[in-house]
């Protein structure tokens, strides 16, 4: 099961990577997005998917479920929705300030050397 969550996690930030280097705004989003998912199943793959009880502590209990790769999964997704909702917002105001949303024609691009 692991080798299956880190190709997938490998695959995620392959296709993130390639709509990073897009020209269009709306794809680079979606690029950063594929690449916090990608790191969130990286995480969980690291902390090592295990069965166990739940890491309640009582006697007796010695296999139980590690907590902290879910709180850091948890902590990565809220904040990866505050950068998401960030750039789709600067890029709305972008496109509708230059009337695209491709790289190239934005304002302030020109090469005047």
């Amino acid at each position: 099961m692991e080798i299956i969550t880190s190709i997938l996690a490998g695959v995620l930030f392959t296709t993130g990577i390639y709509n990073l280097l897009q020209k269009q705004l709306l794809r680079i989003i979606i690029g950063t997005a594929l690449i916090s998912h990608g790191a969130h199943l990286f995480i969980l793959t690291m902390g090592e998917l295990k069965q166990g009880a739940p890491p309640i502590l009582e006697e007796g209990l010695s296999n139980y479920t590690d907590p902290l790769p879910q709180a850091l999964i948890l902590t990565s997704i809220v904040i990866s929705f505050g950068v998401t909702s960030l750039l789709l917002v600067l890029a709305y105001r972008a496109s509708k300030e230059n009337g695209t949303d491709n790289m190239d024609q934005l304002r302030g691009n020109e090469n005047d050397y």
